[in-house]
């Protein structure tokens, strides 16, 4: 995927939103007003990066399995990490990825408005 194919695909998200709230630079994306993602529209020496919300567990097998995969740039590192676009093997991976960190922002929402973002999912 390229840098635009992962912009349509987190906006593909039930309820995405993307916004600029830290410069002109860093496009972030949000599910009921909660960052799932975010990436820097300039390019790094290894490519375009995105950041997403991860599981701690997870996000460390992932950053075991695949070099892509490193601890969160400019984040968390126990809750997030940094995916390198287009050394992403194959594309089912990164779109998990994505909807994993979506599933991560939702879990964590009061139980009412979890109750109503599942309801806009399954619209």
């Amino acid at each position: 995927m390229d840098i635009e194919e992962v912009r349509e695909f987190c906006l593909s998200v039930k309820g995405a939103e993307e916004c600029f709230p830290f410069d002109d630079t860093v496009l972030v994306f949000k599910v009921m007003d909660k960052m799932f993602a975010f990436m820097a529209l300039d390019r790094k020496e290894r490519g375009f990066m995105i950041n997403l919300k991860c599981d701690p567990e997870y996000a460390i097998e992932l950053r075991e399995h695949h070099e892509c995969v490193i601890p969160g740039y400019h984040s968390n590192k126990k809750y997030w990490n940094s995916v390198y676009i287009e050394e992403v093997k194959k594309d089912t991976d990164l779109k998990g990825w994505i909807l994993h960190s979506v599933d991560e922002v939702i879990k964590k929402l009061p139980k009412k408005k979890q109750t109503e973002y599942n309801d806009l999912r399954n619209e």
